[in-house]
């Protein structure tokens, strides 16, 4: 490509404020002058935003015009996952365009647009909106949208990598299809930090079949960044636990030391945690805040507020701010506990400094000691560029039924122009026309199960063969409903006299069937039914099987797993450890084994009169939890007596009567074409999965004119709906839809088969007289809750005290 001329209008805004056009910023200009979509990854800093708007502003510039008018109606979509950062870049993009005098008009639209507005930007739109997948669908569902879209020559997708791969990525991929449609010269622009396979996500952005139409642009390379690890200056690191309470006392004195501190945490739980453990040693009166996804709206955007205006030293904050709005003070990002995933810890990075000739400061506060591994693995990641990221999917089908809805309410379509428009997308490329064929019957009967159920009769093929509402009404209750993000729900564990013991994450309990039995509030309970968004329990006659709740959390990425388990095995780079954990490694080598690059390592040993079998898998909480409710059925069917399991993102412990001589047999890749379907559909797992495909596709309205349903009363009507077309219709579009979530995002299928297809190659088996070293992290977690305020971290630290003096004691160990 020949390279484009900045307009001087640009120039000279730019050298006014001291500053020049980057390689990379006059490259989007240059892709965009050729005609080509762009792919843009750069560091965090490096004026990613700037760049993706720069040709809009050259198309405005009176030297490109050349005393032609200015571009009228709607020319540039800029979307963004978060309604906040569209928000923060209008105020970011005004400056230029007042400064430049260039005739542009900007403006947001989301959910909190008031309705005038709303309706404004359709008959007049600005030349440029900021808004959201979800508010970009329904825009697409008006009959001007057509009119609306005609003359658009610009989308720009912000922060790509953070919603591409999920359900948001589903619905904006079909909008883009839709987009390209009404106006065939658009181009389209993606924006990341932070991206392992830039390729993959090319396929993504562009037209199916024409990844060679998307410029791939890398940014021009920042500082840099200052990672370090916050190690105990006296104290030992600690064995078991999370909250890294130990840290408090050195992270308040590194706050008083920096202008503005981020602190970022995995758990909302652990947020309010360490909020108040800080809290408690502000003798200085500091202006520390909070922010997570369970605060109030006005909350959080008090919090926003004062940091934009540099009112706060520090802000302990979750993943609410891993795409944080550009607040140009912070000078230090902390990171507690594990990273979890280096394009993770690389985006948190990010938000310190946001400048890119100047290097990021940042500090990973491990809170025991595979933390402490992952930590360094992560910080190896980050000094190499190596990236990590979720893989694409086939899109989902609740989706496409939500976005057929949207096209109806635009106007009538017919079958075949609607079908090639999907299938111009990568995420829907797979579906033929036998699957687009049950999507629409969906669409319009509900299925065969439910056609004789009026409500759910939404669409109706004309005599010319055109689809259209089924009622006007129709097209006013989708945007009212119409969403991909369903509010994960809270149960309430109570007995069945009405006493409430507290509550749990809804996938945790939509993993336990009538029968299970779980430790909680430190009580043993049975599971008896769950129903309207309450377990039931009752007092189990037994020790739980599921001995500690953990609640929901992030689990390691695959590519750090992976090099967590290559320091293990790179003896000779132990000498950089803190004494305490190479020693602890050294028992472990010369007691057991440690787990090798591609092998699996198991360990049989006996404990307290018990059977203990530990699997170090690095497949991640989610995989290991569902490992572990199969291997203990499996364990159950052969008259082994298990007895309660308990996992973490490296390692699962089940433990019985009698002991499991043969590991192989235990993870035979049949395990999930048996024991997993029926644990599947047994536990609550599919009922939950079935509630937010329902939701999702339209079958379920969530919202009425005037009053929204409670999350009681959406899943009392799902699951009528769901035990019907189990009876009836147990191929139902909805059922192979939550199937396919059960299996991706519940289960964590995929890692588990990984693992399992390990096994069958390779497995360590060592049997042990006693507990080893490596296993002491995992058994101290059996019966110790973790509990919201993370008070459980004491009672888990002197547990694993206790076990450590037992797996380190030098004495000789028989082994196979």
């Amino acid at each position: 490509m020949t390279a484009a001329a900045i307009p001087p209008e640009i120039d000279r805004w730019f050298a006014c404020r001291g500053w020049r056009v980057r390689r990379h910023q006059a490259d989007m200009l240059t892709a965009a002058d050729a005609g080509r979509h762009a792919l843009l990854v750069a560091d965090t800093g490096a004026g990613k935003t700037l760049a993706g708007f720069l040709p809009t502003l050259a198309a405005f510039c009176p030297s490109r015009l050349a005393g032609a008018a200015p571009p009228d109606g709607l020319h540039t979509l800029y979307v963004s996952p978060l309604k906040a950062l569209a928000h923060d870049v209008q105020r970011n993009l005004l400056t230029p365009v007042a400064e430049m005098g260039l005739p542009i008009r900007i403006e947001t639209r989301s959910g909190d647009t008031p309705s005038d507005r709303k309706a404004r930007q359709r008959a007049r739109p600005p030349h440029v909106l900021l808004t959201t997948p979800e508010s970009l669908s329904l825009l697409l569902s008006y009959p001007e949208a057509a009119a609306m879209f005609a003359g658009l020559q610009r989308i720009v997708i912000d922060e790509i990598h953070a919603f591409a791969t999920g359900k948001r990525g589903d619905l904006l991929a079909l909008s883009l299809a839709r987009l390209q449609a009404i106006a065939p010269g658009l181009r389209r622009v993606g924006l990341s930090a932070t991206l392992a396979d830039p390729d993959a996500f090319r396929g993504w952005l562009a037209p199916w079949g024409e990844i060679d139409t998307v410029a791939l642009v890398m940014g021009e390379k920042g500082a840099d960044p200052h990672v370090a690890l916050l190690l105990p200056t006296e104290e030992r690191i600690p064995w078991s636990g999370h909250a890294a309470t130990w840290a408090i006392p050195q992270l308040y004195d590194r706050i008083r030391a920096h202008r503005t501190t981020l602190v970022f945490t995995n758990t909302r739980f652990l947020a309010e945690y360490i909020f108040q453990q800080l809290w408690s040693a502000n003798d200085d009166h500091l202006p520390i805040g909070i922010h997570h996804g369970s605060l109030s709206k006005e909350a959080r955007r008090k919090v926003e507020g004062a940091m934009a205006r540099g009112e706060l030293r520090a802000l302990v904050c979750t993943a609410s701010l891993d795409l944080g709005v550009d607040w140009g003070d912070i000078d230090l990002v902390v990171q507690m506990g594990a990273p979890k995933g280096s394009s993770r810890l690389l985006q948190r990075i990010g938000r310190a400094n946001h400048r890119l000739d100047q290097p990021s400061e940042a500090l990973l506060v491990p809170g025991n000691r595979f933390e402490f591994l992952e930590a360094m693995a992560a910080v190896q990641a980050v000094e190499e560029g190596q990236r990590d990221g979720e893989d694409f999917r086939p899109g989902g089908l609740d989706v496409l039924a939500q976005h057929v809805m949207a096209c109806a309410c635009a106007g009538p379509f017919h079958e075949a122009d609607l079908l090639a428009e999907v299938r111009s997308s990568l995420a829907y490329a797979w579906v033929d026309g036998a699957a687009f064929a049950r999507v629409l019957d969906f669409v319009a009967t509900g299925g065969y199960a439910l056609r004789s159920y009026e409500k759910f009769r939404r669409i109706v093929r004309e005599r010319d063969g055109r689809w259209r509402l089924a009622h006007p009404e129709q097209a006013a209750r989708h945007r009212l409903n119409a969403g991909i993000i369903v509010d994960a729900e809270m149960l309430d564990v109570r007995f069945r006299n009405g006493r409430s013991l507290g509550r749990v994450e809804e996938q945790f309990g939509a993993s336990l069937k009538p029968g299970d039995t779980f430790r909680f509030a430190g009580l043993d309970l049975e599971v008896e039914a769950l129903r309207d968004l309450e377990l039931i329990v009752r007092a189990a006659r037994r020790s739980a099987t599921i001995p500690s709740y953990m609640g929901q959390r992030m689990p390691i990425s695959t590519h750090l797993a992976d090099r967590v388990r290559a320091l293990l095995a790179d003896r000779a780079g132990w000498a950089r450890f803190p004494d305490d954990v190479r020693e602890w490694l050294e028992v472990q080598d010369w007691r057991s084994h440690l787990p090798a690059p591609g092998r699996l390592l198991v360990e049989s040993f006996p404990h307290l009169g018990l059977a203990y079998t530990t699997y170090y898998t690095f497949e991640g909480w989610n995989a290991n939890q569902s490992l572990g409710m199969l291997i203990t059925r499996r364990m159950e069917d052969r008259g082994l007596g298990p007895l309660g399991f308990v996992a973490t993102d490296y390692t699962l412990a089940v433990w019985g009567m009698k002991p499991v001589d043969d590991p192989a047999a235990m993870l035979s890749p049949d395990i999930l074409t048996h024991e997993f379907v029926d644990w599947v559909q047994q536990s609550y797992l599919l009922r939950r999965a079935f509630r937010e495909v329902a939701v999702i596709s339209g079958l379920v309205e969530r919202q009425h004119p005037g009053k929204r349903k409670s999350g009681r009363q959406v899943t009392f009507s799902t699951d009528l709906i769901f035990d019907v077309l189990r009876k009836y219709e147990p191929d139902h579009l909805l059922i192979q839809a939550a199937w396919a979530d059960a299996r991706a995002r519940m289960t964590d299928v995929a890692r588990v088969a990984d693992l399992l297809d390990r096994a069958a190659r390779e497995i360590d088996h060592v049997h042990l007289d006693r507990i080893s070293p490596l296993s002491v992290p995992v058994l101290s977690m059996i019966g110790r809750e973790s509990l919201p305020s993370g008070a459980a971290d004491d009672e888990l630290l002197a547990e694993a005290e206790t076990l450590a003096s037992l797996a380190m004691r030098p004495d000789p160990v028989a082994e196979d």
